[in-house]
């Protein structure tokens, strides 16, 4: 069942029609009532599901999205996953809140699990599952099968988002609308169809005949690209569909995404199967490392190793700090070395550390 909605995750992203009907399905799953999606970069977009629809019409239209501390208390979390209200505050506090008292509680609503992405791009989107007041908050285990779910939803996210929502009529509009560097591959990973601006990406990545090889300069990314592939028929929440691509000194220039093409999307990418796509590096508006963890599909669990490893400690440390074994750690870091293509420690933090949080709290390149 599990594959069969991560299949209609990925729909959605050039069928964005079709996701109130994945929120409800989220929220089913969640013993909830619906949920939404919001996306901002030059404008707001947003749906969600019916049964929440106009309360957040009211939410948007009378400016109680541009304030609400939910988002704001995600903001300032480094963590990949769903929060719930108990991760930010007290009982008494959501009672004298006023976003929670004067506009969440009178609608039987204020209970929530909710998640965010900031994008180098200047894309943010928040995703939201909400369950009525009176049922209580969302408990853990529910929590826990969003975050299974949370690079699907991300990832599907990014790409509707970067087409304001709205679905394209081909796939040459698709790509052109869509802003960054894709390619659209076939089941053989052969290269199909690329957009204008997959042009700045051709020091790295090479794709100059339709039905070749893609192949880039950075031999691990093309091992990560024949790996992913083999994945896309039946994606699972474990499988990592991100990855880094490093130039000639070995720093990380650009992410991979890899995006099956499933269902009702193939009406617009005809017989094509993933759509590869590349987040740049080194914008004016870089990525945190909490980003950078977040687009490698680490779990909370992985992001926590990557953290203490940055901060110098050891894997016995970490163990420690987190109360689980060191047998536990050293599954969790061979893992993480998986993920972002290292062959060890000092090749991870090397990865994570081109990336510096500046005193202003945004990021910039060291």
């Amino acid at each position: 069942m599990q594959e069969e909605l991560i299949d209609r995750i990925y729909e959605c992203s050039v069928v964005p029609e079709l996701w109130p009907d994945v929120l409800d399905e989220l929220a089913e799953l969640t013993d909830s009532i619906g949920g939404m999606l919001f996306s901002a970069r030059k404008a707001v977009n947003w749906t969600a599901t019916e049964s929440v629809f106009d309360a957040f019409d009211t939410y948007v239209k009378d400016g109680w999205f541009e304030k609400c501390p939910r988002r704001t208390c995600m903001m300032g979390k480094s963590e990949p996953t769903f929060f719930v209200e108990q991760d930010f505050f007290s009982e008494e506090e959501l009672a004298n809140n006023p976003f929670y008292r004067d506009f969440f509680h009178p609608r039987n609503l204020g209970w929530s699990a909710g998640t965010l992405l900031q994008m180098p791009t200047g894309d943010n989107i928040v995703f939201s599952i909400e369950r009525h007041l009176d049922q209580g908050p969302i408990e853990r285990d529910h929590v826990d099968r969003l975050n299974d779910l949370r690079p699907h939803l991300l990832r599907s996210a990014f790409v509707s988002t970067r087409l304001g929502l709205q679905r394209a009529q081909g796939a040459s509009e698709t790509l052109s609308k869509f802003g960054l560097p894709a390619l659209v591959l076939d089941a053989r990973g052969k290269f199909v169809e690329a957009n204008e601006r997959a042009k700045s990406v051709t020091d790295h990545v090479k794709f100059n005949e339709v039905g070749r090889d893609v192949a880039f300069s950075d031999r691990r990314a093309t091992a990560f690209l024949t790996s992913a592939m083999e994945t896309l028929d039946r994606v699972v929440s474990t499988d990592n569909l991100s990855f880094p691509v490093r130039n000639e000194d070995g720093n990380a220039v650009f992410v991979g995404h890899v995006m099956p093409i499933k269902l009702a999307a193939h009406d617009i990418f005809a017989n094509s199967y993933a759509l590869l796509f590349f987040t740049p590096l080194d914008q004016t508006r870089a990525p945190s490392t909490a980003l950078m963890r977040s687009l490698f599909d680490m779990t909370v669990a992985e992001t926590r190793i990557a953290k203490g490893l940055m901060k110098g400690q050891t894997l016995t440390e970490i163990a420690a700090d987190g109360s689980v074994s060191i047998t536990t750690v050293r599954s969790q870091f061979s893992s993480v070395l998986e993920k972002t293509g290292c062959g060890r420690q000092a090749e991870l933090v090397g990865l994570l550390a081109n990336i510096a949080i500046a005193q202003n709290g945004e990021v910039q390149n060291s």
